[in-house]
């Protein structure tokens, strides 16, 4: 009797299906078609590393991308998913002018040292310092003798040496009358590091320290209000520079290349070659001209869902893929078009495939839970990307309004007829710009408001770390491990599973998130 116990309490039945199972069936599945069976706790959800791959060269400590939809991501967008450790990609269906000035805006947003800061000549008048004010947004500037960086520093004028000024006799006074004079200003010499400078900054509870050389030219600026920033947000996504870290989308056809040219000389960091058929002679073209012009810039390719499309691109030389095909919310291209996936079969056929050669995937499409997140890392992505969870939040373009007393705001897809009649670009990433008849492979529509992305992407990482901890993986890379080992199990739900998996049996109910 004692033998049978022993041997019944090593015994463990075989559970669930291996990923390779799941999606070698031949049907496609979405991300509700499956659950993650639980694992073995041992850690705190705090402990979970959600550090992953947006391209070959760049990483993310949350692995959260917003779509470049006109209606999701500007300069605003972007930079609050920079803060939050992500990264957004700006949309292109406006001109190469506003796109670039959007890639500036974030760039500025949040730096360490400031190495092309906007300098005034003495001769400048107040009127100048306001006007900057309004473009800019913020009013400290360091005065030199040739209005440039570089030049010899005179003074530093900032609002407090202009907020009690009178409105209209005082804006034609010139910047050298009221500035702050470099003798009474608090400088550090070049060659210091950021740690030193922010305590300097500390220790004289000054606004901004100009870095100058030995002939006290100025070389930098550090400002107070990213030393606060850095503290506010330590996930924070930035390159070498301590500029946040930002992403924009191009098309295929040959001025999109000026475009680029200029959003890069701007400082972008990425850019999303944007169609909704990434396997295409357009495309590759673009991917080889970049390659050979701008060798080391990262350029993620898209968008596929098979594993034919993805080697095309990776030979042509993409560091990154961007993957799904008609899984929006706001997309029919698989109604109109009759081609696609189903979205959790998409991104582990591709991400099965593109892991061989070092290529991350992003997850696009099909996002409309913090466990579909979840599903789409388990599977394969890298990092996910999404449109109508981030397009009611308050960072999103466009202006709120009440329908039966519910705020909301627009949200379209970028194959819709409002968005196409609106920009040639749309009609670009359909290779639709030269048809006579418009076919649309998106809608227009309008979705809750969520509130603003700094609670709402908390939220997100909160609950991914949590079902990384249910699975019994410690980081996303444990997670794809697990994945491809085979020790994640998976296991198919029917639409009664799906039922009941969700909230019902109740006569009413109200479901908030955080």
């Amino acid at each position: 009797m004692a033998a049978q116990i022993e041997i019944a309490s090593s015994y463990i039945p075989e559970d669930g299906s291996t990923a390779a199972q799941l999606f070698g069936e031949g049907s496609g599945l979405t991300y509700s078609d499956f659950l993650i069976l639980p694992g073995y706790i041992s850690f705190p959800s705090e402990a979970v590393s959600l550090d992953s791959a947006l391209t070959r060269k760049i990483s993310l400590k949350a692995p959260l991308v917003s779509s470049p939809m006109d209606t999701v991501t500007e300069s605003d967008m972007a930079i609050n998913m920079a803060l939050q450790g992500g990264i957004g990609i700006l949309h292109h269906n406006c001109t190469p002018e506003f796109q670039t000035s959007q890639v500036r805006t974030v760039k500025k947003y949040e730096q360490g040292f400031i190495t092309d800061p906007v300098c005034l000549s003495p001769a400048q008048t107040v009127a100048d310092v306001k006007k900057l004010k309004e473009k800019l947004g913020y009013s400290g500037f360091p005065v030199t003798e040739t209005g440039a960086i570089g030049g010899k520093l005179l003074g530093l004028i900032t609002a407090r040496d202009i907020d009690f000024l009178d409105q209209t006799s005082d804006l034609g006074r010139s910047v050298a009358d009221v500035m702050t004079r470099r003798s009474d200003l608090v400088v550090a010499e070049d060659g210091l590091d950021l740690a030193d400078a922010n305590k300097i900054l500390s220790e004289n509870k000054k606004g901004k320290l100009p870095i100058v050389n030995a002939n006290d030219e100025i070389v930098s600026l550090v400002s107070r209000t990213d030393l606060k920033k850095n503290r506010s947000f330590p996930l924070a996504s930035k390159d070498p520079q301590k500029r946040l870290l930002v992403g924009a989308a191009i098309g295929t056809r040959d001025d999109d290349k000026e475009r680029l040219r200029m959003m890069i000389d701007a400082g972008l960091d990425c850019v999303v070659l944007d169609s909704s058929q990434g396997n295409s002679m357009y495309q590759l073209d673009m991917i080889r001209w970049i390659k050979k012009n701008f060798p080391d810039f990262q350029v993620i390719g898209g968008n596929v869902v098979t594993a034919r499309q993805a080697k095309s691109l990776i030979d042509a030389g993409v560091d990154a893929l961007r993957v799904g095909m008609g899984s929006g919310s706001i997309c029919i291209t698989q109604e109109v078009m009759a081609v696609g996936r189903p979205q959790g079969t998409a991104v582990y056929k591709v991400a099965e495939y593109a892991r061989r050669f070092g290529v991350p995937c992003i997850a696009d499409g099909g996002i409309s839970n913090v466990g579909h997140i979840t599903k789409a890392l388990a599977v394969g992505a890298s990092t996910v990307m999404m449109g109508s969870l981030l397009a009611g939040t308050n960072e999103a373009p466009g202006e709120y309004f009440f329908s039966g007393g519910v705020r909301l705001k627009k949200y379209r897809g970028m194959g819709s007829l409002d968005a196409m009649d609106g920009h040639a670009s749309s009609k670009k990433r359909y290779f639709s710009e030269d048809d006579a008849v418009n076919v649309a492979q998106g809608v227009s529509g309008s979705v809750v408001d969520k509130g603003s992305i700094r609670k709402f992407v908390p939220y997100l990482i909160s609950g991914l770390k949590h079902g990384c901890q249910d699975i019994g993986a410690e980081s996303l890379v444990k997670l794809r491990t697990m994945t491809y080992a085979g020790e994640l199990k998976f296991e198919r739900r029917s639409s009664a599973a799906q039922y009941e998996g969700g909230v019902h049996g109740l006569h009413s109910f109200e479901k908030r998130y955080y």
